[in-house]
């Protein structure tokens, strides 16, 4: 048995001339909070749709838990839980309906999906919008409706692309706290994409950054915070570095919109 929830074999996908997904290698142990970042266009969003089986890549392989994504999907799917970046949820089903219509595809049994239903809308403070259709939740509550839905069969590897987008700060916490109790408890793998990076820093055991598809950086946060004579990087100074950021001043040849004696 492998001691890694996900493993990539130089993964590739290319979009006729377009390269998202360049000779990837990645190695994700069970267990772990794994951070998958990168500047906007690097990759991230099409790693996880090949990792989820929403995606065939153009060469390598990839397996999660094991088994190959190309052609041991099913089982793949049956072990995941996954909350995409665009959410694809049945606007006209209540949210109860809509959980309990998940569960049951997943393959529980109908009383089992009812219940695990309640206790995750009561979980997800959406008890009271339970019976309401989902057309009329805010972003936030389809983000955890969303979860809900990931969470109902019991994944062991959840995969989450920018899960606290438009998710108020109470509903961040309690997200938050749920997710770690499932790494910490249940050795559940998550791995995660989000660009909030104090939030993948208090969160996160482990760390991969990708640029222009290919790795650049990967290992435990605590390994990559580490700097040369013992100093500790913050996640973003690495994130940073990492990716070549110039750090030039934010204002540079705005001076008529700082300057307060511009406008006099």
């Amino acid at each position: 048995m492998s001691a890694y929830a996900i493993e990539t074999f130089a993964l590739t996908r290319t979009f006729g001339a377009q390269t998202a997904v360049d000779q990837l290698s990645l190695r994700v142990p069970e267990g772990s909070f794994y951070g998958f970042l990168g500047p906007n266009g690097a990759g991230k969003s099409t790693t996880i749709n090949i990792l989820t089986g929403l995606l065939a890549p153009t060469s390598g392989s990839a397996k999660v838990l094991g088994f190959d994504v190309a052609s041991q999907d099913l089982e793949v799917k049956r072990r995941i839980g996954v909350v995409p970046d665009g959410l694809h949820l049945f606007e006209r089903l209540t949210g109860e309906e809509h959980l309990r219509f998940v569960g049951e595809i997943m393959g529980l049994d109908a009383k089992v999906a009812r219940d695990r239903a309640g206790e995750l809308l009561a979980a997800m403070d959406l008890t009271s919008s339970s019976a309401k259709p989902i057309s009329g939740y805010s972003h936030g509550m389809r983000k955890k409706l969303a979860l809900s839905c990931a969470l109902i069969h019991e994944p062991r590897v959840l995969f989450l692309d920018e899960p606290f987008e438009g998710v108020d700060a109470v509903a961040t916490r309690e997200i938050r706290e749920l997710l770690q109790k499932l790494v910490t408890q249940r050795h559940v793998t998550v791995f995660l994409t989000s660009h909030v990076l104090e939030v993948v820093e208090r969160l996160c055991t482990h760390v991969g950054i990708i640029m222009n598809g290919k790795v650049a950086v990967e290992g435990s946060l605590d390994e990559l915070r580490r700097g040369e004579g013992g100093t500790t990087r913050s996640l973003e100074e690495l994130f940073l570095d990492t990716i070549g950021a110039k750090r030039e001043d934010a204002g540079a040849g705005l001076g008529w919109l700082l300057d307060a004696k511009a406008g006099e």
